[in-house]
């Protein structure tokens, strides 16, 4: 983490001018103009220019690589990741707001920034961390829909349907329906994000202490509203008392909000808002996408991998013991879960945050499990280059995120995507919000047959 007088300095440079505490609709109001006058000139000026073809690996793979998407607060980078309004991780590490007492950057302090582009100042981090915990106490109806599922119901599935009832309150859908100007929409939309991203950390706990505690509403703490989002959701099912766990959670959250737009769960907000559905409607799809197992469920593979090799090899084995079991898993044609990702060819820095996190605490960095995720990334990128198979043989996020949450004691696997489903709605729903400013149209790319194709592809 970085020294306390080089964060305070980063601070002052970047709300040099803001000396009054703003919220964010304030915030986005100056910035509408903006951002809105950079679409029209970026429609008269460029509008017929070409981004880069396309190739039919591109459409029969899943469109993978091909720009035809806006997307304003991250953008990946092969070689150096995630940037978050241009921003890197470090960066944001160093000039966001943490909880008072605390050291990893606040969600909400990554949610504002997401939303506005710009990095609050400690007061409006503080109020505005107020606000969302104003709003995350869920109607009385919600609840009701969640304490009748099966506790048997997949968590997954209970977060589309907890999300999706949110809808009956939608501003949005209630403001389209009265007849609202569309220049207006941004406005609603804002409201609806932000009840949803509160809302969503309160769903999640509950459905936590519903299918794995006793779901007693009398033995769940209420919610406080001098905390963040973060501490009442640990506090709500039952890790409230670990400080370390608290800390993850931020910074678990705060690393996860975003990851450019074209990741099915971004991308389906995106679809979705696009035909003007609420943002309710919309994230409770992207939750859908996020339960598959391509998207949101590698970090129980990885953790389910490492407990493997522990159960194999013991507690501690040499390098050259892990470097025989991952040939020995490769070779018997299984892939090494954690490693490669579709864009990134050096490692994710999301997992340098968070392997960080777990070498900077001794109880972490001791846990036979961390160690093992700490040897795999010693060890594991050279196996790779050398097995010639993968673009990237550097870890991604999931190779460290499912290994602390376990070492704090959370160690149901399938409620691990329900966290980074808190997370995700922060950067799916600030988009959302922008999409709205902008007055995207609805997504209709053209489709097309494999005889078509065939056709094209002859003709070129």
């Amino acid at each position: 983490m970085f020294s306390a007088t080089r964060t305070a300095a980063r601070r002052v440079a970047n709300v040099a001018g803001r000396r009054n505490v703003s919220t964010v609709k304030e915030v986005l109001e100056e910035i509408v103009p903006e951002r809105r006058a950079l679409l029209a000139q970026l429609k008269k000026e460029h509008g017929s220019k070409t981004l880069g073809n396309v190739t039919v690996e591109q459409v029969v793979g899943g469109g993978r690589g091909i720009k035809y998407m806006l997307w304003d607060p991250s953008v990946l980078d092969s070689e150096e990741g995630i940037r978050f309004w241009g921003r890197s991780i470090p960066e944001c590490q160093e000039v966001l707001p943490t909880a008072p007492g605390g050291k990893e950057m606040l969600p909400e302090a990554m949610f504002w920034y997401l939303l506005t582009g710009r990095v609050p100042t400690d007061a409006e981090a503080k109020q505005f961390q107020e606000e969302l915990v104003g709003r995350s106490e869920l109607p009385a109806y919600v609840e009701k829909v969640l304490d009748s599922l099966p506790k048997t119901l997949h968590p997954m599935t209970q977060f589309v349907i907890g999300v999706a009832a949110l809808n009956h309150d939608s501003k949005f859908a209630a403001g389209y329906t009265a007849g609202m100007k569309k220049a207006d929409y941004w406005i609603p939309a804002l409201e609806d994000s932000l009840d949803c991203v509160a809302k969503s950390f309160t769903i999640a706990a509950r459905i936590y202490n519903n299918k794995y505690r006793n779901g007693n509403d009398s033995s769940v703490p209420a919610i406080d509203k001098s905390k963040d989002l973060s501490f009442n959701f640990a506090n709500q099912i039952g890790f409230g008392d670990s400080e370390g766990f608290v800390e993850l959670i931020r910074l678990y959250n705060a690393l996860h909000t975003d990851h450019e737009g074209g990741n099915v769960s971004a991308h389906t907000t995106h679809l979705v808002g696009s035909a003007l559905s609420d943002p309710f409607l919309s994230y409770s799809a992207a939750l859908g996408g996020l339960a598959g197992p391509l998207h949101g469920l590698a970090n129980q593979e990885v953790l389910r991998f490492i407990i493997d090799m522990q159960k194999e090899l013991g507690d501690t084995a040499s390098d050259e013991k892990v470097v025989e079991f991952i040939w020995k898993t490769l070779n018997s044609g299984r892939v090494i879960p954690g490693y490669g990702h579709a864009v990134l060819r050096k490692p994710d820095p999301r997992f340098m945050a968070l392997q960080q996190f777990g070498v900077g605490r001794k109880e972490v960095a001791q846990d036979p499990i961390f160690k093992y995720v700490d040897q795999l990334y010693k060890v594991a990128p050279g196996v790779l280059t050398e097995h010639g198979k993968t673009k990237n043989p550097f870890p991604n996020v999931d190779a460290a995120s499912g290994s602390l949450l376990y070492h704090y004691g959370l160690t149901k696997f399938e409620f691990y995507t329900v966290t980074f489903g808190t997370s995700r709605a922060m950067g799916g729903l600030a988009q959302y919000v922008h999409d709205r400013i902008l007055g995207l149209p609805i997504e209709r790319p053209k489709s097309l047959s494999m005889e078509a194709v065939l056709a094209l592809a002859q003709k070129a």
